[in-house]
């Protein structure tokens, strides 16, 4: 029963310790107005800051937001570059903020691909807002699930192959150690706007037992009504974790 999350004294309920989300349908937004894609882009970085406030009001410990998928990259090179760009801009922008707020921000995938002026922002950022300890904002760029799970799997092959590491020692909570939030509560809550219902190669591992939330809302109008709807239903929801509904309750009575 150690999975699942402390019962909220107010509610009753188990409040979401740890939120993600995959930000979809800027575009979508844009066009719907006749603007071009990257205005979306532009809105959605509110949406971001919206979210952010509410997840901290909520007391949530991690945000995990999907800003860069490494399938992005075959999107036009024109919305792939001001990406790029609009990811520089908002580093520069808000970290300070963050800082001021006490969140601690951590990006998350493969930097390896991005220009040397990015990476050193982002390691900058990180830096600056390293020893914070309220939320940790976790920005997922360039990142995809099966590339987590990859390269898990290659520092583990590294270990064996050093002899520091035998075939026995791999258990699933040694594995898990080696993914990207492993130091973080598992995903309680993932929601996905824009109205497709596919997590979309988004962290396969930290969703096993996490409750998903889809909604047509697009990313660029996902404000505080839209995050409590999503927070509401998910309180709504009986997590059982393998177990019967009865022992859920039980457990959930003792621990108030």
């Amino acid at each position: 029963m150690s999975q699942i999350p402390a019962v909220d004294a107010a509610s009753g309920k188990a409040s979401p310790r740890h939120i993600a989300i995959i930000m979809d349908g800027n575009g979508r937004w844009a066009e719907s107005r006749g603007k071009a894609r990257i205005m979306g882009h532009k809105q959605g970085v509110e949406a971001v800051r919206e979210t952010v406030r509410c997840a901290t009001r909520l007391g949530v410990e991690a945000l995990t937001l999907f800003a860069f998928s490494s399938e992005n990259w075959r999107r036009p090179e024109e919305e792939v570059n001001f990406l790029m760009e609009l990811f520089l801009l908002v580093l520069g922008r808000e970290v300070k903020k963050l800082h001021k707020n006490n969140i601690k921000l951590r990006v998350i995938g493969d930097c390896s691909a991005f220009s040397a002026r990015l990476k050193k922002k982002i390691d900058e950022a990180q830096a600056l807002t390293a020893d914070n300890t309220g939320l940790v904002l976790n920005v997922a760029a360039n990142y995809g699930g099966r590339w987590d799970i990859v390269q898990a799997t290659r520092q583990l092959v590294e270990q064996a192959v050093q002899g520091e590491l035998q075939s026995s020692d791999i258990t699933e909570d040694f594995f898990a150690k080696q993914l990207c939030l492993a130091e973080l509560p598992a995903v309680d809550l993932m929601i996905r706007t824009g109205g497709d219902h596919r997590i979309s190669n988004f962290l396969l591992w930290q969703l096993a037992y996490a409750e998903l939330y889809f909604t047509d809302t697009l990313w660029p109008d996902f404000g505080e009504q839209a995050f409590s709807e999503a927070v509401a239903a998910f309180l709504s929801r009986e997590r059982r974790f393998g177990c019967t509904g009865a022992q859920v309750r039980a457990w959930m009575n003792e621990s108030k």
